[in-house]
């Protein structure tokens, strides 16, 4: 047996749909004697389960290797607290390569938990990298378990009964529907796992002191104060009571079980008090103490064995260095962090990875009524992130706002997944600190160099449907709207004013926000002017003059609202005499109650905003109004629109692309030579001209010779990055005595830099555009779409998307560009193929699935036709695929 590398890609900590969490990886030959322990630890029933006749644990390992080739034979075991607690297989047929049998044990007491589930998926996964396209697999018709996990999947199953056991078999090509079963379980996975955090039955505070003033003792006392419904303990070896809570000597000495333990205690105590929260059976920790990954090499190594140590216990952990959690549930009311701010209940949810930030929000979320359903503060994110959080917010139904604060990203790929999934049903507002440039790494490829993270992230949150804000002010603007009223049905916008500058303000934000101030249909024109003074203009904006009262506000304001031309208004309200200030307050309170139209209002007064306005969501100037509401109706528009497809692509040359990219990574990676990708390109079925390399001047005549003149000449070597900046390209050569003399005469100007030149038909006309690739160490793979040709980085008319791209990412890739206009034929001149060049983008898309050792690619420029494309120039880097597991658990 020729044994492959151990692949490591396939170690991941996974939560189960219990939340608790598993180690799954490949197996290992050092795992026989744990695997031997597993199998005489099985009950009779599921040894059976598993072997049908065979019934000894020793003769169970003939069938259960632990030693496999990771390519024909693999093997994935299941471990908690360094435990083996399931094990699975698959064994390719020799007569059929592409189908293999599958077989799973799994202790008993992990049985129902969603353990073969997990299995089954790394799997196929495993399998799919090996060209193995079919599953087969033998279970006892009374193993309910075990079909049920077979037909969960998705896949289609078919089966045939004979003799008391069930014979199954399915494809295990990816489909709609097992990804969106992947994705349910997911999601059902992490909510489960964060519900010991937000709705814990019993509390341990480790480390109160008695001194108020201190975390501890003010975690305690807010605890209490607002009511915590579950049973709460104090741990302090010095204390016998704090705040009228017992205190116990140890975690594991408490009386009574404890589900979330928050740790308050010193930095060099915290590693201890998470032993004995692993020895007591807790199920999640709140880590509150700092002086971990902030501050150093020796801190980040302390933070890591903490996070192993959970990780191996299968326990959740917030922070370290974090602030703490709230709940503002009835049923819950949990205030376990060190803040005197409890905000209202409401139905905003917010993660925040800064504590001092988050004091901050609280306290001024509340001047602004906006009500919390529960927040978080994730500090240094070692476990639970804001992927987790928002598949829990997803599924918690006091939630129906989400906003972030985020300073890094810890699995933005999936991030992107799971926010354009829960994006279709919730909001999510995200602000992400550090949008500086300055430490953007030089590249070597135009892609590289127009992809800095700044502009990556904003694609990542424009594709994924999340609203972006550039302040938390904008967030919290937006955050306002989102929680009290219905999302724009359009971007066309009234405005009702008692004076005109404010509405002028108003207008033009409305332009620059991309809103359309609509014009007024005749009846509700005339039905203004049936009562408001002849001095008012009944035109958008609609100004009824200073004198305007409350009356006049609630008539215009219904008139507007009926109006079929209009999608939300905004009203404006100078108050010149502030005793009317409250009564038109509550007669735009009332318009909103009775219409299903978005409402904002603007209430320009040194006196704050009257209480009678809310929930109508109020802003002290118009330009923050209508720059909450363009956000607001950017996020309906995307909401509205299909959701999109991943393309697969069945023409495609596996074996050809791998063979090119293994054997350059055999040599060490590194930039394609010409030849190799033309030949990826090719069996990528993307469209290019024949290529041919030549190293001499006399080559170069004979190769000319074989193409269609006129013919383009391009120097080549691995340091010339960008040929023209060094003369290394000469177009429209006629003939092979042209040819000749081109090539000398680039070897003589370039010299010992140029070791060979690459050889085209030219192709004329056509739009020329840049399609790219670059591989970010946060982001992953990013696709870059733009104008090309020579000054694709002076025009920077270029945008971006996070691999996997969609069909409908595709189509917004190409349209939004500045240059999309000369595609679709400009100024008299005939269009060229659109689609083609969409079409180009999905498969460099699936080209990356396949080859994930891309770095960067640029196709450069990429000509569109009237039908199809052509790669005219092409630079492509190969480097190892970094295999290490991820850093995040994975839930499931």
């Amino acid at each position: 047996m020729t044994v492959t590398t151990y692949p490591t890609q396939f170690e991941s900590d996974v939560v189960l749909r219990t939340g608790r969490t598993v180690r799954i990886r490949p197996i290992r030959p050092e795992d026989r004697g744990q695997l031997l322990d597993f199998y005489r630890h099985l009950s009779p029933e599921t040894l059976h389960a598993r072997f049908f006749a065979l019934s000894s644990p020793d003769r169970a390992m003939a069938y259960s290797p632990t030693v496999v080739d990771y390519d024909r034979e693999f093997g994935v075991i299941g471990e908690s607290a360094d435990e083996i607690v399931a094990v699975a297989h698959y064994f390719a047929s020799k007569s059929e390569p592409r189908v293999a049998e599958v077989a799973f044990a799994i202790a008993d007491a992990a049985q129902g938990c969603g353990m073969g589930t997990k299995l089954l998926e790394v799997l196929v996964a495993a399998a799919r990298t090996h060209g193995i396209e079919r599953f087969d697999a033998d279970v006892l018709s009374d193993n309910g378990r075990m079909l049920d996990v077979f037909q969960g999947m998705g896949f289609t199953v078919t089966t045939e009964v004979a003799d008391g056991t069930v014979h199954l078999s399915f494809p295990i090509a990816s489909t709609l529907l097992t990804e969106q079963r992947a994705a349910d379980r997911s999601q059902s996975a992490a909510s489960a796992s964060m519900r010991s955090i937000f709705a814990p039955r019993s509390i341990a505070v480790v480390g109160a002191s008695q001194r108020p003033g201190q975390l501890g003792h003010e975690i305690v006392r807010n605890l209490r104060a607002t009511g915590y419904t579950g049973k709460l303990y104090v741990v302090n070896p010095h204390a016998t009571e704090v705040e009228s809570v017992p205190s116990f000597q140890s975690v594991e000495a408490v009386e009574g079980e404890v589900e979330l333990a928050i740790v308050t205690v010193p930095a060099s105590q915290v590693e201890t008090v998470l032993d004995h929260c692993i020895a007591k059976g807790v199920a999640a920790v709140v880590i509150i103490t700092a002086g971990f990954s902030e501050t150093g090499e020796e801190g980040r190594a302390t933070e890591q064995r903490l996070l192993q140590k959970a990780r191996n216990a299968g326990i959740r952990m917030v922070g370290p260095n974090c602030m703490g959690v709230i709940n503002t549930d009835p049923a819950t009311q949990m205030h376990a962090t060190f803040t005197s701010v409890f905000p209202p209940a409401g139905n905003v949810a917010m993660s925040s990875q800064s504590g001092a930030l988050g004091l901050a929000v609280l306290d001024y979320a509340r001047s602004l009524n906006i009500g919390f359903s529960t927040f978080i503060s994730v500090g240094n994110k070692a476990d639970v992130s804001g992927n987790d959080l928002i598949q829990y917010w997803s599924a918690d139904p006091k939630t129906g706002v989400i906003l972030l604060y985020l300073e890094s990203f810890g699995n933005p790929r999936k991030f992107g997944e799971i926010a354009r999934r829960v994006g279709r049903t919730k909001p999510i507002v995200a602000v992400k600190a550090g949008r500086s440039v300055a430490g953007a790494k030089a590249a070597s490829s135009h892609t590289g160099a127009l992809a800095t993270s700044d502009a990556i992230v904003s694609e990542l949150f424009r594709q994924s449907g999340v609203i972006r804000t550039r302040t938390l002010e904008d967030m919290f603007d937006v955050a306002s709207l989102l929680a009290n009223q219905p999302l724009p049905g359009g971007s066309r916008v009234a405005v009702l004013t008692n004076a005109g500058g404010p509405g002028i303000l108003a207008a033009d934000a409305c332009e620059a926000n991309g809103l359309q101030l609509v014009e007024l249909r005749e009846e509700t024109t005339a039905a203004l002017r049936s009562f408001l003074p002849s001095s008012a203009s009944v035109t958008n904006p609609v100004d009824m003059i200073a004198s305007a009262s409350a009356d006049q506000y609630r008539r215009s304001l219904d008139l507007l609202l009926a109006d079929r031309n209009v999608d939300a208004v905004i009203v404006i309200y100078i108050p010149v005499l502030p005793v009317e200030a409250p009564g038109v307050a509550a007669a735009i309170r009332e318009a909103s109650a009775s219409r299903g139209k978005t409402i904002l209002a603007t209430f320009m007064s040194a006196s704050g905003l009257p209480a009678p306005l809310a929930p109508v969501p109020a802003f002290p100037f118009p330009e923050r109004a209508v720059n909450a509401l363009g956000l607001a109706t950017r996020y309906a528009e995307w909401k509205r629109r299909p959701a999109g497809e991943i393309i697969a692509f069945d023409d495609f040359d596996v074996a050809r692309l791998r063979a090119v990219v293994d054997a350059k990574i055999s040599q060490g990676g590194g930039w394609l030579e010409p030849l190799a990708a033309a030949e990826l390109l090719d069996a990528a079925r993307i469209a290019a001209p024949k290529t041919l390399f030549v190293v001499s001047a006399e080559e170069a005549m004979e190769a000319a010779m074989c193409l269609d003149f006129p013919v383009a000449l391009k120097a080549y070597g691995p340091s010339l990055l960008h040929k023209s900046e060094v003369g290394g390209v000469k177009l429209a050569l006629r003939d092979e005595f042209a040819v000749c003399a081109a090539y000398e005469e680039l070897a003589a100007a370039i010299g010992d830099r140029m070791t060979g030149a690459v050889i085209q038909p030219m192709v004329p006309g056509a739009i020329e555009m840049m399609l790219g690739v670059a591989f970010h160490p946060t982001f992953g793979h990013v696709i870059a779409c733009g104008a090309g040709g020579t000054l694709v980085e002076l025009l920077s008319d270029v945008a971006f998307r996070i691999q996997p791209v969609t069909d409908i990412d595709a189509a917004d890739l190409v349209e939004g560009l500045r240059c999309a206009p000369l595609l679709h034929g400009f100024r008299g001149a005939p269009p060229v193929d659109a689609a083609a060049l969409r079409e180009t983008i999905l498969r460099l898309s699936a080209l990356l699935d396949v080859c994930p050792e891309i770095r960067e690619l640029d196709l450069n420029p990429l000509k569109v036709l009237s039908h199809g494309v052509s790669a005219i120039d092409a630079r492509i880097r190969l480097e190892a695929a970094d295999d290490s597991p991820p850093s995040r658990r994975v839930a499931y």
